[in-house]
């Protein structure tokens, strides 16, 4: 039970990292993959791109297939509706950590 709470809360993490990184520029798959890494998260392509999908459905990001060298790589934009959610999960956020981190 508690390795499922912990996955779920780092999911959720990652849901806000992915809309704030599409919120500054397009981004795919591998590099945000790196990009995690550098962040000290170790997630499989099978769990990203479901992420990817599903704030995709929930109409947070689009995306638009690119050819690039030969291979079709999918970029991933955030929309109106991913930056206003993004801006509440940062009021949210600041919120908890500044209770966190209190005396």
């Amino acid at each position: 039970m508690e390795d499922k709470l912990l996955k779920d809360l780092f999911l959720g993490f990652i849901k806000v990292h992915i809309l704030h990184h599409a919120a500054k520029e397009r981004i795919y798959g591998q590099e945000f993959s790196e990009e995690l890494q550098r962040h000290g998260y170790q997630i499989s392509y099978g769990t990203l791109y479901p992420l990817f999908h599903k704030l995709e459905e929930t109409g947070y990001l689009i995306s638009a297939n690119e050819n690039v060298h030969g291979k079709v790589r999918r970029y991933y934009s955030i929309t109106a509706n991913g930056k206003k959610i993004l801006e509440k999960a940062k009021l949210q956020a600041k919120e908890l950590v500044g209770e966190l981190y209190e005396g």
